[in-house]
């Protein structure tokens, strides 16, 4: 993984379904290859900041998902999150 790439991971900035993917495909290689010591580290340590980012992306899902209601009309609208999720 570049540098960049790596970044983003540690930022979150990649979508949800890239950081799964990449996640999963690290799995599969430490579980069929036979990798040294410092590639197993170095791919579970990326492992771990991709799983974060899986992690943080389905809370926030959640956290929208609760928050969704529909008005009078019928249509689904955002409502504010109350200050006692803020602080959560």
């Amino acid at each position: 993984m570049s540098k960049s790439a790596r970044a983003d991971a540690g930022k979150g900035g990649l979508p949800f379904e890239e950081a799964l993917k990449r996640l999963e495909g690290i799995v599969e290689a430490m579980e069929s290859e036979d990798l040294p010591l410092e590639a197993l580290l170095a791919r579970y340590e990326e492992g771990a900041r991709l799983a974060k980012v899986c992690q943080e992306k389905l809370a926030e899902a959640e956290l929208k998902i609760q928050q969704l209601e529909k008005n009078t009309a019928g249509d689904l609208k955002l409502k504010p999150l109350s200050p006692d999720l803020a602080e959560d």
